[in-house]
């Protein structure tokens, strides 16, 4: 199987502080791929390395078979999607209107869209289930509401690679079901490779087709869930007590927290 994403020996520092460190992996195309690890691990400095927000200090990343500096702005958004993990609430735009957006990197020099790009529009709001949102403004929306925008605006651009940083964080359970359920479509459906930052283990153990486990910027496991959502794998990531036991819903891993015995009161 053919590689969306290769990473070789990436190396990313602020000042002194060295936030990546010798990472090299490679993401399988049509995968499902969760990044998981502590806050500070690297994980959104990872994610925009690979977007191209963020610039590349020292390593090689190679895209669909090419290197990731040799892309112009416009070539890359056309084949990779970038959904943040901070959403701008005062967006002052109605769901259509950041939906077309996709479409920015197909436009000519009049930047005015065609028929076909509005019929991109409406299919992705419709995979989405946003299409009634169309005229509201996003201001509007609820938490699931906006991250489902955003997913439709991405899937307008038509790229091989959508990432995703922290997507269900701040949603309920419902929504964040949701959205899990709409990337698994997404791979499924429109064989689009999936890259996704989460906090949420459970959810990265029932979806994801492979993990990284990053650890202050370095692989503390790379592989399927089963390798690496072991209780020893975690505890030593994470730094604090963990259970993993066999999920009663399928054969995934169910983790949980064991609070420290002088936090437990008997009642």
């Amino acid at each position: 199987m053919n590689k969306a994403i290769e990473i070789k020996n990436l190396m990313y520092a602020y000042g002194n502080q060295r936030i990546l460190d010798n990472l090299s992996f490679g993401i399988q195309s049509g995968d499902f791929f969760i990044i998981i690890g502590p806050n500070g691990s690297g994980k959104t400095t990872l994610m925009k390395i690979i977007s191209g927000i963020t610039k590349l200090q020292q390593g090689e990343v190679t895209l669909l078979d090419q290197s990731l500096q040799r892309y112009t702005q416009r070539t890359l958004a056309k084949k990779i999607a970038y959904v943040p993990q901070m959403l701008p609430p005062d967006f002052p735009f109605t769901v259509a209107q950041l939906v077309l957006m996709g479409r920015a990197p197909y436009h000519g020099l009049l930047g005015l869209e065609q028929t076909k790009d509005f019929e991109i529009a409406k299919k992705a709001m419709t995979f989405t289930g946003v299409e009634q949102l169309s005229g509201r403004k996003f201001s509007q929306l609820s938490g699931g509401e906006q991250q489902r925008a955003f997913i439709a605006r991405a899937i307008c651009q038509e790229p091989q690679i959508i990432l995703l940083d922290e997507p269900t964080t701040s949603l309920d359970l419902a929504h964040q079901v949701r959205i899990m359920d709409l990337m698994e479509r997404l791979k499924i459906e429109k064989a689009i490779t999936v890259v996704m930052v989460s906090h949420d283990v459970n959810l990265a153990s029932m979806y994801a087709d492979h993990l990284l486990l990053l650890k202050a910027g370095h692989i503390a496991s790379l592989g399927r869930p089963q390798e690496v959502l072991t209780y020893k794998t975690l505890e030593e990531a994470y730094g604090c007590t963990i259970l993993v036991d066999k999920s009663p819903i399928g054969e995934y891993q169910r983790i949980n927290l064991v609070p420290q015995k002088n936090m437990i009161v008997d009642k």
